[in-house]
């Protein structure tokens, strides 16, 4: 029985109860969905046996994305910040122009 605030989710065949606030429900069930996927992923390909490993391994995989992902977004953020710096340097030289004043 599902008590208040609390989420039922299946991950491998299993049946998990989570606490859970309701605005957060639509996002644990897609990341139990996710996590199941790759664990039905690493176990199907027969390389890893147990649950415990396949889980490890999920973890691992999840954790590689989730790292790789930051690194990326970092990498992006830097040269945004570089591409803005470059634009306001240009924008600094353009009102740093003296322009002569007319009938001199």
């Amino acid at each position: 029985m599902t008590q208040p605030n609390t989420v039922t989710v299946h991950i491998m065949d299993k049946e998990y109860c989570i606490s859970c606030p309701p605005e957060e429900r639509s996002n644990l069930e897609g990341a139990a969905r996710y996590l199941d996927s790759k664990m039905r992923e690493i176990r199907s390909s027969g390389k890893v046996i147990g649950a415990d490993r396949v889980a490890v391994m999920a973890a691992l995989n999840i954790t590689h994305e989730l790292l790789h992902k930051h690194d990326r977004l970092d990498a992006e953020a830097n040269s945004a910040r570089e591409h803005v710096r470059m634009l306001l340097e240009r924008v600094d030289s353009a009102l740093a122009v003296d322009p002569k004043p007319a009938g001199n």
